[in-house]
């Protein structure tokens, strides 16, 4: 393949450095819907006359690609245009965050207790995965906590209805129509049924956010049931199309993928993502994670959390203060404060999102100050001890 996931859908989740998406540039971290079956109004379908005729003429277009009127009457049955896929996807906003804040939202330590918890309970299927593909259990769990959450965030938008939304709206309509025509013969082919076809607002579907065209060419049924299912609560085959993922396009067996230079890493390319942050020293692995999300951020993030998982510990290189001058600590106790004070800048963990940036705004109404909602170390020495 000559993109990545993260390419192909936009950077979803864009935290360029796109976790959901994607943190940092990097893009997924559990992104978009959970598995409520409840969808907000603007991800049902909503009459649109233009929208129905582009159907029309899609159908034979589908046709002569192969797909049957029996498979076409089936995927789009009470499917429609869906307009919450349009607005999201025309309000997609590449974002930075610094990689020390990428990492405190990537292997904070309620993912790193989640993924130790996965870890334990699909053990016996993670370490299958691993002696057939090659690719370590916990970096196979890694991939799944940033994508999904380890399954709790997979998404319930049918497939057919946002892929053909966005074929039709038209920004990138010819990779959506590809995207289309591939969820339409993984219908054809009996791996799930149309109520199952389910997945993120862009169509990335089960535990590790395939995109319709990487599940074609990448996903294996693993439990050897007939069928490669990554929707099932079950996630087996997901796991298992993930290692394959990866061992396709190149993993090296027994090979780490790097780590944190001074912290027994193995020899490899030296980066520093972050300027005056720690270094990385990186293999030939980690530009394979890249392959799955084309970030240093996501690749890093996978590598520490599966080190974490495994039972490593933290980072133990400093970063700098940010550009207010904070360091994360400083941040913390900011919105530690905060909270206090009775200002809900949500769970102190120091990343200054937009939760910590509408706390720091209504404080600073509350006391006479321009509502900017940037953090700086006067506005934390005025919100005293």
């Amino acid at each position: 393949m000559t993109l990545t996931r993260r390419t192909a859908l936009l950077g979803l989740g864009a935290i360029s450095l796109s976790a959901c998406t994607s943190p940092l540039s990097a893009p997924a971290l559990g992104t978009e819907s959970t598995r409520s079956t409840t969808l907000p109004a603007d991800l049902r379908p909503a009459p649109n006359a233009a929208y129905d005729a582009w159907v029309a003429s899609f159908r034979n277009r589908a046709a002569s690609a192969g797909i049957s009127q029996a498979t076409l009457d089936a995927g789009f049955r009470g499917t429609g245009y869906l307009p919450g896929v349009v607005k999201r996807d025309r309000n997609q906003t590449e974002f930075t965050r610094t990689l020390e804040d990428y990492l405190a939202i990537a292997a904070s330590d309620e993912r790193v207790s989640k993924g130790r918890a996965a870890f334990a309970r699909h053990r016996a299927t993670l370490q299958a995965v691993e002696a057939r593909y090659g690719v370590p259990a916990n970096v196979v769990t890694a991939i799944w906590g940033l994508e999904s959450f380890f399954g709790e965030r997979r998404g319930n938008v049918p497939v057919i209805s946002a892929t053909s939304t966005l074929a039709f709206d038209g920004r990138r309509g010819a990779f959506f129509e590809k995207q289309l025509i591939a969820a339409l013969k993984i219908l054809q082919s009996g791996d799930t049924t149309p109520a199952q076809l389910v997945g993120s607002w862009a169509g990335a579907m089960g535990h590790t956010q395939f995109i319709p065209t990487s599940y074609q060419a990448f996903a294996v049924d693993f439990t050897g049931d007939g069928r490669r299912d990554i929707w099932s609560d079950d996630p087996a085959d997901s796991l298992a199309s993930t290692a394959a993922y990866l061992q396709r396009n190149g993993w090296t067996r027994g090979l780490k993928w790097g780590g944190e230079v001074g912290q027994d890493a193995p020899s490899g390319s030296i980066i520093q993502p972050q300027p005056g942050g720690p270094r990385f020293s990186v293999t030939s692995n980690f530009r394979v994670i890249k392959r799955y999300n084309n970030s240093d951020a996501y690749a890093i993030g996978v590598g520490h959390l599966s080190d974490r998982i495994a039972g490593g510990g933290p980072i133990r290189g400093s970063f700098p203060p940010d550009k207010f001058g904070l360091t994360k600590d400083d941040r913390v106790a900011l919105q530690t404060r905060l909270n206090a004070r009775g200002f809900d800048a949500g769970k102190p963990d120091g990343v200054i999102g937009s939760g910590s940036r509408s706390a720091i705004s209504a404080y600073q109404t509350s006391i006479g100050q321009p509502a900017t909602g940037d953090p700086s170390p006067a506005l934390l020495r005025s919100l005293g001890g």
